[in-house]
């Protein structure tokens, strides 16, 4: 009976969602970010399409590939024990798979904008994790473009200016954490040249969208993606007068609207640094599945050996969203 309740509640919310529109976008703004397995999702996307990306921002992440395929590998290697990564091994990987073409050439990274945080207390990504993130991305972007912020006493958790758990608990709820500190305007600032204005009140408009028209020859959830995704439009770029930029926010694990609601779309804080600055924000959506009973989005291989390329089902999909959002 749970699960036929949860299904309804699926179909209900999924009629509720219209075709994600296109937009006056920079094609040369297009930035990602993530928490968690989402930030391991976000680099994923970055390295993959680094001609398309300009920056990424990311909270409690992990290097590219470093799950090498293996979800004992990413829950124990990645996650607890990070010292062990050899990032020279994924600088190898990453050198063959541009070769292959299964990836954009590095070199379109060089001049990327990277933001990098881990909270000191995190006990589900260990901290030295993104001290590898870091050096991953040393051999690829000029070093004065790399932003680390390793100082803050928080949890596991997407930190906000003024929502969420204490910061320094962890907060299985909805993992975002009121730390008195705005990540989402910290990293967008960053990634975007540090001339941002302070965030305003979202008074734009936060859509669902059907996923399902970005994957062409199977359900979204054979992909462990959802029916519906989010796009947050600022006012000033509602009438496709104004250039705005695009930016993709990647949720963790356990994050989903299936679970957790809209609290990651509305309370991250990504929409008020978007309608004060013109950015339009897309919110990709996972759901659980058998070989991913926390929802989170593939870091591991559960889709193909092919998760962190261009080859990529869910990575695929979401480039189709960004294609139609600038209309490429």
């Amino acid at each position: 009976m749970a699960v036929f309740m949860c299904m309804l509640m699926v179909l209900h919310v999924a009629s509720g969602a219209v075709r994600l529109d296109s937009y006056n976008v920079d094609r040369n703004s297009l930035s990602v970010s993530g928490i968690s397995a989402g930030a391991a999702m976000a680099s994923q996307f970055h390295v993959a399409h680094s001609s398309l990306v300009m920056g990424a921002g990311l909270v409690a992440g992990l290097p590219y590939t470093c799950s090498g395929g293996s979800v004992a590998t990413a829950t124990t290697t990645c996650m607890v024990t990070p010292a062990s990564i050899s990032v020279s091994s994924l600088i190898s990987t990453t050198t063959s798979s541009a070769n292959l073409g299964n990836i954009d050439n590095t070199s379109n990274m060089r001049n990327d904008r990277i933001w990098i945080f881990a909270g000191t207390l995190d006990s589900v990504v260990k901290p030295a994790a993104s001290e590898k993130v870091k050096e991953y991305y040393q051999n690829y972007v000029t070093q004065s473009n790399i932003k680390t912020v390793f100082n803050i006493a928080a949890e596991h958790s997407m930190p906000t200016a003024n929502y969420g758990g204490r910061c320094d608990a962890l907060n299985s709820v909805n993992y975002i954490n009121n730390c008195n500190y705005d990540a989402a305007f910290e990293l967008l600032n960053h990634i975007y040249g540090g001339n941002l204005n302070a965030g305003t009140e979202a008074v734009g408009s936060l859509l669902q969208f059907d996923q399902s028209a970005f994957f062409y020859y199977a359900a979204p959830s054979y992909y462990s993606m959802d029916t519906v995704g989010y796009v947050y439009v600022p006012s000033g770029c509602a009438n496709k007068q104004r250039v705005c930029k695009l930016h993709v926010a990647f949720h963790g694990c356990q994050m989903g609207r299936i679970r957790i609601g809209e609290d990651y779309v509305r309370h991250a804080g990504y929409n008020e640094v978007a309608e004060a600055n013109n950015i339009i924000i897309l919110y990709p959506q996972a759901v659980t599945s058998l070989m991913n009973p926390n929802g989170c989005f593939d870091w591991w291989a559960y889709t193909n050996s092919s998760y962190a390329t261009k080859n990529a089902f869910q990575i695929t999909a979401v480039y189709r969203m960004v294609q139609r959002v600038m209309y490429l």
